[in-house]
């Protein structure tokens, strides 16, 4: 089985996977279809000083869908309502790419995109321990590995602030 990105209409993602999911059970092509995904990322917004959690799709109006692409198992998908098109050159489906596919399912470490030295990542929650803002929370925006510092996004004032901090001024929450 190959892995295929299939176009939907926006915001019927989590429908679509489910009537999929449900719609198959019983079917000759049941053995077909394997795991179908919607990636999403966690994101945290402030409000009135509370950290509030979500989760927000990373690519609106596509599905993932592990699948062995014979003819029944394209009609099938394709009479999805809510279902425009498989991505792909012309009328043909094409696969992602291992590599593709690894980072959707988060198979690859994330210490590989970065240098051994860094410790922290973008979208990071962290607390400053030391300098002017100490005491602070809020959520890393940019790193700069070379000189060491990173950009910390917190909250002053009601006001989203970018502060540069150096590595050693902060912690992991």
């Amino acid at each position: 089985m190959k892995w295929y990105v299939v176009h939907t209409y926006a915001s019927h993602e989590f429908k679509i996977k489910e009537a999929i999911e449900k719609g198959i059970i019983g079917l000759e092509i049941e053995d077909k279809i394997g795991r179908i995904l919607i990636p999403t990322q966690k994101t945290f917004h402030i409000r009135e000083g509370k950290r509030i959690e979500r989760e927000k799709k990373l690519y609106n109006s596509y599905l993932i869908i592990e699948a062995e692409l014979v003819p029944e198992v394209i009609s099938y998908i394709l009479g999805m309502p809510g279902i425009t098109n498989f991505l792909g050159t012309g009328k043909k489906p094409l696969p992602l790419s291992e590599m593709e596919v690894n980072r959707l399912l988060g198979i690859n470490e994330r210490d590989k995109t970065q240098t051994k030295s860094v410790e922290y990542y973008p979208g990071d929650m962290v607390k400053i321990t030391s300098g002017p803002f100490t005491e602070f929370e809020g959520v890393i925006d940019r790193i700069n590995a070379e000189q060491l510092k990173l950009t910390v996004n917190v909250t002053v004032f009601g006001r989203l602030t970018p502060i540069e901090v150096r590595f050693d001024q902060i912690e992991i929450m």
